[in-house]
Parts: structure tokens; C-alpha cells; sequence
């Protein structure tokens, strides 16, 4: 399941485990693309129970997105304790994700 994170609540939502971060937009077509990309991925069996999946409308929520420099979306996040340890840019499919994510889940 993906939840949807803002600035008030982002350090609260990241401080804790592994967390991914969807930065989006409403009128980014990738960001479209992706969006269904991460919600499956939260519900695969084998990241859903050890990464907190998140969403971030970039418009809606500028503070946060300015703090870590989001040039460009969809932007996908991820953070340990609160501290980010990797990040990349644009479209992947879910099993770039799963690849890129299973660094974090061993």
C-alpha cells in the first residue's frame, strides 16, 4: 500500500526503516506511468513487509521537494532512518525497482 506523505509529516513518515518516496505530479504523464508501477510494488510480497511505501504531490508539498532539490519527476526516493541513500529519476519498471530495492531488504 501506498501512502501519501506531505511536508508536515515527511521526517515523521521517513524516520523509521527503509521507506521509498514517490515524488509527483498530477500533470506528469511519467508520473502516471509510474504511480501503478509503486503500488504494486508495495503490495509484492517480498518488499512489502520490510520498505513503507510513500507518495509526494510535488505541487501540493514544495517545502519538502525543495529541501532535497526535486528538479525533475517522478522522482523515486530512499531513506533510512530518515537519511536518504539512494534516488533516481524518471520511469522504471518494477523489476528495476525490485533490483534497485533489494540492496535494502537483505
Amino acid at each position: 500500500m501506498v501512502n501519501e506523505t506531505n511536508d508536515a509529516n515527511f521526517k515523521e513518515d521517513t524516520a523509521d526503516g527503509v521507506s521509498v518516496v514517490d515524488f509527483w505530479a498530477p500533470w506528469c504523464g511519467p508520473c502516471k506511468m509510474q504511480s501503478p508501477v509503486i503500488e504494486d510494488l508495495s503490495e509484492d510480497p517480498e518488499v512489502a513487509d520490510k520498505i513503507k511505501f510513500f507518495k509526494m504531490n510535488v505541487d501540493d508539498n514544495p517545502n519538502t521537494s525543495r529541501e532535497f532539490g526535486i528538479m525533475s519527476i517522478p522522482t523515486i526516493m530512499v531513506l533510512k532512518d530518515g537519511k536518504v541513500i539512494d534516488q533516481i529519476v524518471g520511469f522504471h519498471s518494477k523489476d528495476q525497482l525490485k533490483k534497485l530495492l533489494s540492496a535494502y531488504t537483505a
